[in-house]
């Protein structure tokens, strides 16, 4: 068992800490908000830290899992931030969906400490979070990562290393962008076949079990044509994560025409004051001009 600090219980991170409570390792939560972590606390057996630093003291592994970032910098960096606290050897394993720019700087300034850096973005959402079901995608080192997965594996159904810092989040990119299109794409279906009269709960049943099949089909096409939208990430935080795809197209060259176009589309639900509304509220847009 580990001793390890946990920073960062949103709907994601909250779960996860408390799978690794839950297999029996040591755990110390820190929290921007002290009553999430109170809450947690009243729920798990663990500890709760005051500063991240302070969290991270005396800890195997630091995880992190916060906004974007800023955020992630605000907890690792300074006198309260983790590597303030972390002993040599100790690993740093951030969750964050951020730039592979962070994750490569995160590995740089961990090795001048003595200490690991795993850059670590999930996919699966809060139900994947909740049932110990995530993807996890990883950059760094292979024997930093090969330490960190035992841990990482309590909340992941696959835990994969893709190659060295950054390779995490540019796969989690990847993850976002191919996303951003199957949503866009079932909306389309689905607002089209109700415009030309089909039973669309029939027609998903159907076409699910051909090629068009999807994990979006299967999870959020019948709520979607129910005009439910409260069941998983939500629209601010797809656009965080596609502007940073966008931005490092803007670096390596890459073409991202359907992302651009769906990241407006996106603002749109902003605009109409679906920010907490889940990613399949796209279809909100094509059956309401």
């Amino acid at each position: 068992m580990a001793k390890i600090a946990f920073l960062g219980l949103g709907v994601m991170g909250f779960p996860m800490a408390g799978h690794l409570a839950a297999k029996g390792h040591d755990v110390t939560v820190y929290n921007r908000s002290a009553e999430k972590a109170k809450l947690w606390i009243g729920q798990h057996k663990g500890r709760v830290a005051p500063t991240p630093a302070d969290a991270a003291r005396g800890q195997d592994f630091v995880m992190s899992c916060v906004g974007n970032d800023d955020d992630v910098r605000s907890v690792v960096y300074g006198k309260d931030g983790a590597f303030a606290g972390m002993a040599k050897g100790a690993v740093l394993v951030d969750h964050t969906t951020a730039s592979a720019d962070l994750a490569r700087e995160l590995e740089r300034e961990a090795e001048k400490l003595g200490l690991g850096a795993v850059d670590a973005p999930v996919s699966g959402g809060q139900t994947g979070a909740q049932n110990a079901a995530l993807t996890v995608m990883c950059g760094g080192k292979g024997d930093v990562f090969e330490r960190a997965k035992p841990v990482m594996a309590c909340y992941g159904k696959a835990v994969t290393l893709m190659g060295d810092a950054g390779a995490g989040q540019l796969t989690k990119m990847v993850n976002q962008i191919c996303i951003a299109g199957l949503v866009q794409a079932l909306g389309e279906g689905l607002a089209f076949g109700k415009r030309a009269g089909l039973d669309c709960e029939k027609v998903i049943e159907v076409i699910s079990k051909g090629a068009a099949q999807s994990w979006q089909m299967e999870n959020r096409g019948k709520t979607m044509i129910a005009d439910k939208f409260e069941f998983g990430f939500a629209v601010n935080w797809m656009r965080k994560d596609l502007g940073i795809c966008l931005d490092e197209a803007k670096r390596n060259g890459a073409r991202l025409p359907v992302t651009a176009l769906v990241d407006q589309f996106y603002a749109h639900i902003q605009e109409r004051g679906g920010g907490r509304w889940d990613t399949s509220s796209l279809y909100h847009l094509l059956k309401n001009k």
